[in-house]
């Protein structure tokens, strides 16, 4: 394997898998892999406003299967492909096999926290540490969340389905609690608009990042962020596998990012034991504050 920056597909766990690995070929270091949140986002971002704080590291930027310049999910001779936490954990993998690499460092940002997560505990011995940014770990939760808020924009009284759902589900079936919340949310604000007045510190960053994204063309993401809910997203809580984790974890969290801080972030330092890094930004802290997050980053990798 070379690490030159050159974009590389490759079919990998029967998905064409797009990425960069770059830095220095000889580093005794495990390579930092950046999986992106989203879901359904893309890498180019990250390595377009940060990746140069990160040249002297082995770093790979991987958009996550379906997602950004990778293979789309419909891609196959078989048709539409699975997708779900464990094919993302084996996707990841498969790259750890492909780069000739004995452990890796998985570097999770909000969505992409959970692939990280669940990597380093289904392949502890395969992980030398993990980093994750802003993470969300419990989606029900994430859904009041930001039907809370978007009542709060709206000027309306919280209105919770959850106990009527639970009270009206058949004895032995589960209450889709997440979808119910997450759809009187969105009913009353976009998602678009809604996430951005939870995750944004101001408007000069929303605006940066979104000056990056329309330059990349690597615009969409429906058809993953689809396909993970089909899969119960809104329902899923990782909270229960956290004590699981036996690596070394770091959180680093922007203060402004109501999505993550501070909640999602509790979760991690109270049942896995992370070393928690608390930020004046918000959800892209490398675009509030590139110093502040350069400093907490490289303690994580280095403590």
């Amino acid at each position: 394997m070379t690490w030159h920056g050159e974009p590389t597909l490759e079919r990998l766990n029967g998905a064409d898998l797009y990425f960069e690995a770059t830095g220095p070929e000889d580093s005794p270091q495990p390579p930092l892999v950046f999986l992106h949140g989203g879901p359904g986002y893309n890498s180019f971002s990250f390595r377009e406003l940060f990746g140069d704080r990160l040249e002297h590291r082995r770093v790979v930027y991987l958009d996550q299967r379906g997602s950004g310049r990778s293979g789309a999910l419909s891609d196959t001779e078989q048709g539409e492909q699975t997708l779900d936490l464990d094919t993302l954990v084996a996707d990841l993998d498969a790259l750890r096999e492909y780069l000739g690499a004995e452990s890796l460092v998985p570097l999770g940002h909000g969505f992409g926290a959970l692939v990280a997560l669940e990597y380093a505990r289904r392949w502890p011995t395969r992980t030398a540490r993990v980093v994750v940014v802003n993470p969300w770990v419990h989606f029900p939760e994430l859904a009041l969340t930001l039907l809370r808020e978007a009542s709060a924009l709206r000027g309306t009284p919280l209105d919770d389905p959850a106990p009527a759902l639970r009270a009206r589900t058949p004895e032995g079936e589960y209450p889709a609690v997440g979808a119910a919340r997450i759809e009187a949310a969105f009913a009353l604000l976009n998602a678009r608009d809604l996430l951005n007045a939870l995750q944004f510190q101001g408007a000069p960053s929303r605006m940066r990042l979104e000056f990056i994204d329309a330059g990349s063309q690597l615009l969409g993401g429906g058809e993953v962020q689809q396909a993970l809910v089909n899969q119960g997203l809104w329902e899923f809580e990782y909270v229960p596998f956290l004590q699981e984790i036996r690596r070394p974890l770091f959180v680093i969290a922007g203060v402004h990012d109501r999505t993550s801080y501070p909640e999602q972030v509790e979760w991690l330092a109270d049942l896995a034991g992370a070393d928690v890094t608390v930020l004046d930004a918000g959800h892209y802290p490398w675009l509030d504050d590139e110093d502040a997050f350069a400093e907490a980053l490289e303690e994580a990798l280095t403590r």
